[in-house]
């Protein structure tokens, strides 16, 4: 017998416990609690990641992967092997840019599928690659120049502009409409924003939330040479 604990991780019941009721409390950082009907708390310890390792997709050819990740998006395409999990694919190696990896499963017997991916829990919605201001600002005439559709928006704190690959998976190019302060990440400006538009009352993050947010952390001694 197998019972589901909290957060999706499936483990055989203990000795000698009670399996009427799970409930989920908060523990101390990096931890939390079990209860158990008739038992005692146990406490869990979380597993911290620690960023992105990679994506993988499912694609069609080896050259159509490699058209478009590496000759639309300039992903180099750092090497392929054969996908150890399953014979009749090959695996191909991206890197996007931050020496992560986008790979792709392919196998040559299959075509392109632009139909578009279904939208529903549990899918995945999108993907969203990071672009300089600069490369932002010819997205729209290059993805134009090659036919492929696209929306743009802006999300207050970044503009997007949305289109999709060659099989239907949906993708982001995204630019931060600020330049976060030396030794500041960029989720810590976004964190302060949030804060300064949640005090006002504001629908959503602006501008103005994420000059004021880096004026703060400036202040605070977050600038250089301070």
């Amino acid at each position: 017998m197998w019972v589901r604990w909290s957060r999706g991780i499936y483990r055989p019941p203990l000795a000698g416990t009670t399996l009427e009721l799970w409930t989920v409390a908060a523990g101390g950082p990096g931890q939390y609690a079990v209860g158990l009907t008739g038992e005692g708390l146990l406490t869990m310890s979380r597993i911290q990641v620690q960023g992105v390792h990679h994506i993988t997709l499912v694609g069609s050819t080896r050259q159509s992967a490699i058209d478009f990740w590496e000759g639309l998006l300039g992903m180099r395409f750092l090497f392929e092997q054969p996908n150890l999990g399953n014979p009749n694919e090959n695996h191909l190696y991206f890197d996007p840019g931050d020496g992560r990896l986008i790979t792709v499963f392919t196998n040559e017997t299959r075509q392109d599928d632009p139909t578009p991916h279904p939208r529903g829990i549990g899918h995945l919605e999108h993907i969203a690659f990071n672009v300089s201001r600069a490369t932002q600002t010819q997205v729209a005439k290059r993805l134009e120049s090659r036919g492929i559709a696209f929306k743009a928006f802006d999300r207050g704190f970044m503009d997007s502009i949305y289109f999709s690959d060659p099989n239907g998976l949906r993708l982001e190019l995204a630019c931060y409409k600020f330049q976060a302060p030396d030794g500041v990440r960029d989720a810590e400006v976004l964190l302060r924003a949030d804060a300064l538009r949640r005090n006002t009352g504001d629908h959503h993050i602006t501008e103005q939330h994420l000059a004021d947010a880096i004026e703060a952390l400036m202040t605070e001694g977050h600038g250089p040479g301070r």
